[in-house]
């Protein structure tokens, strides 16, 4: 069972990292599986939106919710949010290289959202590269183990870690 976390110290910066490395990983063959996140700036009195793409090719769900200028709460959608890790259950089952999880947040923290499907990935024997904030590091490693192992968000120590040393090595052997 192979089990990667990674951290970010810029917000989004775990977001761009993961994203380009489902990209590199499916031009070099890999089937990605799992959810990436983009966020899209609505100006500076507003909070950024928030949508997560389930691999390989979609759909993109929006899991943030826009509760107004003064809105203090959590914007994070639990339905929505439920839908992506629905889809990426139902396409696990039908095989992939690696699982990347954009975060392990505050549901998963609860024991909800992507909990399951984690699991799931590591006992099939599919690597698994999930992002984690400060915030619910310790909810992680509580999760995890001492399974998980911390790998630098960098794309070529990620690609290293998955055991190809860059994305040339990477090519799926078919």
């Amino acid at each position: 069972m192979r089990l990667a976390y990674t951290m970010a110290p810029g917000r989004g910066d775990i977001d761009l990292v993961l994203s380009r490395l489902a990209d590199r990983l499916q031009q070099a063959g890999w089937r990605t599986c799992g959810v990436v996140q983009t966020n899209t700036d609505c100006g500076a009195s507003n909070p950024c939106d928030m949508d997560v793409q389930v691999l390989p090719d979609g759909p993109v769900i929006r899991i943030s919710q826009s509760l107004g200028a003064l809105a203090r709460g959590c914007r994070l959608d639990p339905s929505a949010l439920e839908q992506a890790v629905a889809l990426v259950a139902d396409r696990l089952s039908s095989g992939a290289d690696v699982l990347i999880i954009n975060k392990f947040g505050k549901h998963e923290a609860e024991g909800r959202g992507f909990r399951e499907v984690i699991a799931t990935a590591l006992a099939l024997h599919i690597p698994v590269i999930v992002g984690v904030n400060g915030l619910n590091l310790q909810e992680f490693l509580g999760f995890a183990g001492d399974l998980a192992i911390n790998v630098a968000s960098d794309l070529a120590l990620l690609e290293e870690w998955l055991g190809g040393g860059s994305v040339g090595q990477l090519r799926r052997r078919l």
